[in-house]
């Protein structure tokens, strides 16, 4: 390409990035924040981390996320073709493909860079292929806090409200992509509030693809999938089930047709530690396992029926609204706090826990309460504490549980009230008017103009 031409090129990029980076300049500054203190932390500041870990849970502690080496290591097995040894015993991989297919790229950057991919250590705290893996994982993250400020936006928050959600939603990322090791958690999130953010606007099509893929990334945002059927109308739940099954589908049949038996025993058993994380009262109930773990599969299959009792009845309080070519803020306000339940109610069931297991009902929840400064002051407050409360190395099968399962419960609490009537009146964009949502206790005959056109289609 000539030197001019390629100037050009870049220009021209350049000037159509630059309105989508004015935008969405929170979440960017916010993720390059997280991933410069992650940096840090884990480099320079490893030491104190360390030191500070120790204190803080009791255990000895490395300054590196562990679990996400056994995804890397998933990963490369993908990236060489390998689909029988992707669930064998060897690999310690529980989640479906889809967590290890987004960490391809930096698999293949990490052996083209001739870095081993080493478990961290006591002997080798600081593995080399780290300082690759670790930019990218927290990147990847990242993409939770852009769609939870294109749902802030939606839901007409102003731009100072959306640079304290990117700024609270940043500091609870850190559970999952610094502490945790598990960017699947917030890739599948993410996917899921893009979905939510389609489906609003009434691309149906688009938001079960998105959907799918999350599901396929993370299968326990499918909690939240009852809730956002509630807002579907009947005729289209056949195609969007169907849409949103294929990614898992494809995925988790490749994988067992390679090998199926182990590919069957990892995703259904979902096997848990208590005697290395915090044990829940749930635990002692749990089908055990070999090597002291237990099943978390049934107890999730609880909170799977519980969820689906909520979006039962709220199926029947939508029947009106879920009609409306464009939903309302107030509308979407209610099914993203619904959204945010869904998830939380995870961990009233698990009976073994994990501090990172709290953050995707959070970051809803945080989203939620952007609309309001007293929701979001509030709610940012309540989630910042959370997060680093849960970092604690309380013992036994109550305490530790107890306390995050109220901290969620008041982290919801303050997200949706106090919740000032603001109507359900759309305003009117540049593309157009949004027909006005109506009140609870509208008759629907009273919305029948309001009503999505027979002739509309699914995009």
């Amino acid at each position: 390409m000539p030197r001019a031409t390629a100037g050009s090129f870049v220009q021209v990029t350049v000037t159509a990035l630059r309105p989508w980076l004015a935008r969405r300049l929170f979440p960017l500054l916010a993720t390059a924040g997280l991933i410069a203190v992650g940096m840090i932390a884990t480099t320079w500041g490893a030491h104190l981390v360390r030191i500070w870990e120790a204190q803080l849970t009791g255990k000895s502690a490395l300054a590196l996320p562990a679990d996400l080496w056994t995804t890397l290591a998933s990963a490369r097995l993908l990236a060489h073709g390998d689909l029988g040894g992707l669930y064998a015993g060897h690999s310690g991989l529980v989640a479906f493909p889809g967590a290890a297919l987004i960490l391809v790229p930096v698999v293949a950057a990490i052996d083209a860079a001739g870095l081993a991919l080493v478990v961290p250590s006591p002997h080798n705290p600081h593995p080399g292929a780290w300082l690759l893996a670790g930019p990218y994982e927290m990147a990847l993250s990242g993409l939770a806090l852009f769609a939870a400020d294109a749902l802030a936006e939606r839901l007409g928050a102003a731009r100072p409200k959306r640079a304290l959600l990117a700024a609270a939603g940043a500091v609870a990322l850190g559970n999952v992509s610094l502490a945790g090791g598990h960017p699947e958690d917030a890739v599948a999130t993410a996917l899921l509030l893009y979905g939510i953010l389609a489906l609003s606007d009434s691309r149906t099509g688009r938001s079960a693809w998105l959907i799918g893929a999350a599901l396929s990334v993370q299968p326990l945002v499918g909690l939240a999938l009852p809730i956002v059927l509630a807002a579907l109308e009947p005729r289209r739940l056949a195609s969007y089930l169907a849409r949103a099954a294929v990614p898992s589908a494809l995925l988790l049949g490749a994988a067992a047709a390679a090998n199926w038996k182990a590919t069957l025993r990892a995703v259904t058993s979902q096997p848990n530690w208590p005697a290395v994380d915090h044990a829940t009262p749930w635990a002692s109930l749990a089908p055990h396992l070999s090597g002291g773990a237990v099943a978390a599969g049934p107890f999730r299959a609880l909170a799977i029926l519980l969820v689906c009792g909520c979006a039962l009845i709220l199926q029947r309080r939508w029947r009106v609204t879920r009609q409306m070519v464009r939903w309302s803020p107030g509308f979407l306000g209610e099914l993203l706090w619904w959204v945010a339940a869904a998830l939380a109610i995870r961990c009233l069931f698990e009976p073994v826990m994990l501090a990172y297991y709290l953050w995707p009902a959070l970051a809803v929840a945080l989203v939620t309460a952007s609309s309001s400064w007293s929701r979001l002051i509030t709610t940012s407050l309540a989630a910042v504490i959370l997060t680093f409360t849960s970092a604690a190395g309380w013992r036994g099968p109550w305490i530790w549980w107890a306390a995050m399962v109220a901290g969620l419960g008041l982290t919801l609490l303050l997200a949706r009230f106090p919740q000032r009537n603001r109507g359900v009146t759309s305003s009117v964009t540049g593309d157009g008017a949004s027909p006005a949502l109506p009140h609870q206790g509208s008759h629907p005959d009273a919305v029948m103009a309001q009503r999505r056109p027979s002739s509309t289609r699914s995009r």
